[in-house]
């Protein structure tokens, strides 16, 4: 597919990251995405679909993705980064993990994937995103706005700080012709929700969960020229949930 667009994902295995990589390729882009876990088997690989394996909490990975980025691409252009992988750790029983909770190891894993992988691979690929409307999106969370009943502070607080670095990147790349912007999902129908999500569910006004493709959908729509001027924004997708 000479013709087509080059998007890069993280955290693509399942859950959003999976339906934005499908989203791409439906709208005839290509899709390179990058996960500590195989691609799933109903999202097969092809010429419109390469997939990297890396555990993204390790340093020395981020330098493989980016090498095999490189060897993947072969030269051609690359027009879209989304960072989306995320990790939010809970207690041995489930429990939501509070400030004073769980072991440092586990808070520098969180920050590893969902904050220094984001700066990492922004800054890594900066190069060959520079041109003409090309676009970085990352996938932030409501929990970065306010304490949430499931995710743990760790989580919490690495998605403020992935919110910070939106504006930052935005005000820093926009003179190279890369928008910056970040979606903010509410509670979207993946593995990552916890037991009692349903309660939830009743205080948002849409009174349902979002679906990955939804958030797939806004994602792409950030990277599309229909987007060419919005930079440094975060665009809620939360059914109305922080209405109240």
């Amino acid at each position: 597919m000479p013709d087509s667009k080059t998007v890069f994902i993280t955290g693509a295995s399942r859950g959003i990251g999976h339906a934005t990589a499908r989203y791409f390729v439906e709208q005839g882009w290509r899709a390179i995405t990058c996960s500590r876990d195989p691609v799933p088997p109903e999202c097969a690989r092809d010429d419109r679909h390469a997939h990297i394996t890396a555990d993204l909490a390790k340093t020395e990975s981020l330098d493989f993705a980016i090498q095999r980025l490189h060897e993947v691409l072969a030269g051609r252009e690359l027009h879209a980064l989304v960072n989306n992988a995320g990790f939010s750790p809970k207690s041995a029983d489930g429990r939501r993990l509070g400030c004073l909770d769980g072991d440092m190891a586990v808070w520098r894993e969180v920050f590893a994937i969902n904050f220094f992988a984001p700066v990492y691979f922004s800054r890594a690929l900066a190069t060959n995103l520079a041109g003409s409307d090309r676009a970085i999106v990352n996938v932030t969370s409501i929990a970065g706005h306010r304490v949430h009943p499931f995710a743990g502070s760790a989580y919490s607080t690495s998605k403020a700080a992935l919110w910070a670095l939106t504006r930052e990147l935005a005000a820093d790349l926009a003179g190279h012709g890369i928008r910056v912007n970040a979606v903010c999902p509410g509670e979207i129908d993946t593995a990552i929700l916890s037991p009692g999500t349903d309660q939830l569910v009743q205080r948002i006004p849409m009174r349902r969960l979002g679906s990955p493709a939804e958030v797939a959908g806004l994602i792409f729509y950030l990277c599309s020229p229909q987007a060419s001027y919005i930079t440094g924004a975060e665009i809620p997708i939360n059914g109305g949930q922080d209405v109240y």
